[in-house]
């Protein structure tokens, strides 16, 4: 959060209260139904899942997967939430599958040039003209995550807001680059990537989630396609994020990030390049570094004040969420006072909308 005498004041006023998981999608409970569809592009072509129908003056809601996984490994957990079916069920969702990392994808050949990240951004309008959608909102988890990033950045008319969930918006340094070299030397490119996605702390204690992760990238048939993404993210470019400058991004954004995660240097960093009064930054406790592996719950909650904020979730869509509760999610303010139909996370609303405090000031939450 910024410096500041009067956010120092607001920050005293904080109260935290524990939230607790809300029951899974019951087996019981029909999935949606799905098509997934695939286009070419300049860049190849590209894999996506569609769920649920258009709906009228909204956006779609558009996933983008980190290294290693795939659309159903890194954000079912999340979507089949008992809670997200109050916010999928008013949103068509697009799950975008990279280049080779969809299921049953053939190992691309010998040689074959991968797309860049950006290049990968450059996908997206081509997925959109497909499915005739004008604009979306984004949730993207790492890699995912910058290449939603650069494309809001080339194309913000059509990005009415952002999840970002690990983003490091920074090009490796020479000293990144020497540290990565070296831990190549000793380390399989699967345990590379199982220490992009996981703490230290969480590979250290081996977790069921940790095993089942460690086995689905080790014995993944298409290692040799994963591989060439994680290069592509190893070689990004800077986003050159510049709080005050023409390169930022200019939708409602929500930062989030573990604590003591691998990333969280990098989103903090992000945080304070970004337009505070745009932005809200959730760091969340015990999560380590999959928060919506490890906290669909809690980060569905955010998710639906985020969307609130954005006028798209009404005051009667979150009655099932107590007072106490909302006020747990809140880092920096009052739930008091009336809503102006902001589109950020960080306005205050009479019905619970999460608050930033002073004009000017970045929210952080910590829950």
């Amino acid at each position: 959060m910024e410096n500041g005498g009067s956010s120092r004041a607001t920050m005293a006023e904080l109260q935290e209260v524990q939230i607790t998981e809300e029951k899974p999608l019951l087996p019981g409970q029909t999935p949606e139904a799905a098509k997934t569809h695939s286009v070419e592009t300049p860049y190849g072509s590209v894999t996506f899942t569609v769920y649920g129908t258009p709906k009228p003056k909204r956006p779609a809601i558009l996933t983008y997967h980190d290294v290693g996984l795939n659309y159903k490994s890194c954000f079912q957990p999340l979507f089949q939430f008992g809670d997200m079916q109050e916010i999928i069920q008013n949103f068509v969702r697009v799950h975008v599958d990279a280049p080779g990392m969809e299921e049953g994808a053939p190992v691309f050949p010998l040689g074959y040039q991968y797309p860049s990240l950006d290049q990968l951004a450059d996908m997206i309008p081509c997925i959109l003209q497909y499915l005739n959608f004008s604009t979306i909102i984004g949730v993207g988890v790492g890699a995912g995550a910058y290449v939603l990033s650069r494309y809001a950045l080339n194309h913000p008319d059509t990005v009415e807001g952002l999840v970002l969930i690990n983003i490091d918006p920074n090009a490796k340094g020479w000293m990144d680059w020497a540290a990565h070299k070296l831990t190549g030397l000793t380390s399989s490119v699967s345990e590379m990537i199982l220490g992009h996605l996981f703490s230290q702390e969480e590979l250290s204690r081996n977790s069921e989630l940790i095993q089942k992760y460690r086995n689905i990238i080790t014995h993944a048939p298409n290692l040799e396609n994963i591989e060439l993404y994680w290069n592509s993210y190893n070689n990004r470019r800077d986003l050159n994020f510049e709080r005050g400058g023409d390169i930022t991004l200019k939708c409602p954004v929500m930062l989030v990030v573990g604590d003591q995660a691998p990333h969280e240097d990098a989103v903090v960093e992000c945080n304070s390049k970004l337009d505070p009064t745009q932005t809200s930054f959730l760091k969340m406790a015990d999560s380590g570094g999959q928060p919506q592996l490890t906290q669909p719950g809690k980060l569905t909650e955010a998710f639906k004040y985020f969307l609130q904020g954005m006028g798209y979730m009404a005051s009667s869509c979150m009655t099932r969420l107590s007072r106490s509760r909302t006020a747990s999610l809140t880092s920096a303010a009052s739930i008091d006072g009336n809503r102006s139909r902001s589109r950020t996370l960080s306005q205050s609303s009479e019905s619970g909308t999460l608050s930033s405090g002073p004009p000017g000031h970045t929210m952080e939450v910590s829950c």
